[in-house]
């Protein structure tokens, strides 16, 4: 199968934030899927829940991809943001090793934050009419400035900065992976390296949700993507995005 991720690529020298055009102009019948905006420099980068994204300009990779999948109902909606963050995981695993994906879907260096991933979704009927998964990976930035409490870059691990050009050739094609398997069905195979990617999976550690905190393992991700984990006491509590902190 042809690659599609990154076929098409719309650069800015500076951008409010790359997501913003590319759910602008998603809805365009001239627009292919893969097209991918990116950006050297973001004014107003967004993150999870209203968070900024802190980037140095020229430094890391600022870029948003436009997908179209129509075959996926809405309630599957979770599996696009899977194979995202296995190709984004997988790009980072060819210059670093212990890269994990923190649910839902920060990219992680042993317990540093690499990436960061939004994906927003234009729902018709029943059917995901097309969606733009934003993505911060901090690639050559040596020092962060920000209140972010864990941030690191690939450069920062290396010692040494890399050429921001194969890093997005890199992802694009890990991507391009990861999506043509979703295309095929291959849920299983997808659903199974989640798991064995998933950051503190089946390892005892510290939570917090609205009863307080508590000790547990992270055992499962179910279909609609809520994070499931046994705690101590055997009982297994099921949580939305922001429902649960990680300690």
């Amino acid at each position: 199968m042809a690659e599609i991720i990154g076929r098409k690529i719309i650069k800015f020298d500076g951008i409010d934030s790359t997501n913003n055009y590319a759910t602008k102009i998603a809805g365009n019948s001239e627009v292919f899927e893969g097209t991918m905006v990116l950006a050297n420099e973001q004014f107003s980068g967004r993150g999870q829940i209203n968070n900024t994204w802190e980037s140095e300009p020229g430094a890391n990779v600022l870029a948003s991809i436009i997908f179209y999948p129509e075959f996926l109902p809405v309630h599957y909606q979770f599996m696009l943001s899977k194979v995202v963050s296995l190709g984004v995981a997988n790009c980072v695993s060819t210059y670093v090793e212990e890269v994990k994906v923190k649910w839902p879907n920060d990219i992680y260096v042993g317990n540093q934050k690499v990436a960061g991933i939004l994906i927003e979704n234009s729902i018709m009927g029943m059917n995901i009419g097309w969606s733009v998964a934003g993505i911060g990976l901090n690639v050559n930035q040596m020092m962060f400035q920000g209140n972010a409490p864990n941030p690191v870059s690939i450069a920062m691990l290396l010692g040494n900065k890399i050429p921001l050009t194969e890093v997005v050739s890199r992802l694009c094609r890990c991507i391009d992976k990861w999506y043509a398997k979703l295309k095929n069905n291959e849920v299983s195979t997808i659903n199974q390296a989640y798991l064995e990617h998933l950051y503190r999976f089946g390892i005892e550690s510290d939570y917090r949700d609205k009863e307080g905190v508590f000790r547990g393992k992270i055992c499962a991700i179910n279909k609609i993507g809520q994070l499931q984990i046994e705690k101590t006491n055997g009982v297994i509590g099921t949580y939305h995005f922001k429902e649960v902190i990680f300690l």
